[in-house]
C-alpha cells in the first residue's frame, strides 16, 4: 500500500491550499487517516485526523483554519487550509490506518510529504 500526497506550494499569508493524498495498493479497509507536518528543526506534530465515518480532531493551532475531508470510494483524503500563517509552514505528511485483509492486522503507511511554503 502506498500513499501519494499532493497540493503543496508556495502562497502568501492569508492564502490558501487544498492538499490532497490518495491510497493505492491492495487495501481491504482504512481506519483513521490524517496530516502531519514538520517544520525545520522542529518534531513531526499533528494537524488533522479523519475517522471511517467522518469523526475528526484537530490542534488548537488549525482548529478554524483547516478542515481534513476523505472520499473513501477513492480512498483519497483531503486538507483545505485557509488564512495560512508563516509557522504552518512546513512538509505536510498524510498517513493511514490500512488493512490488506479482513483476519490481518491493521498498520500504518505514511506518504512521502508535500512541502507548504507561507511567505510574501
Amino acid at each position: 500500500v502506498q500513499l501519494q500526497a499532493s497540493g503543496g506550494g508556495l502562497v502568501q499569508p492569508g492564502g490558501s491550499l487544498r492538499l490532497s493524498c490518495v491510497a493505492s495498493g491492495s487495501i481491504y479497509s482504512i481506519g483513521v487517516m490524517g496530516w502531519y507536518r514538520q517544520a525545520p528543526g522542529k518534531q513531526r506534530e499533528l494537524v488533522a485526523t479523519i475517522g471511517s465515518s467522518g469523526n475528526t480532531n484537530y490542534p488548537d493551532s488549525v482548529k478554524g483554519r483547516f478542515t481534513i475531508s476523505r472520499d473513501n470510494i477513492k480512498n483519497t483524503v483531503f486538507l483545505q487550509m485557509n488564512s495560512l500563517q508563516p509557522e504552518d509552514t512546513g512538509v505536510y505528511y498524510c498517513n493511514a490506518d490500512v488493512k490488506r485483509g479482513r483476519y490481518v492486522p491493521h498498520y500504518v503507511v505514511w506518504g512521502q510529504g508535500t512541502q507548504v511554503t507561507v511567505s510574501s
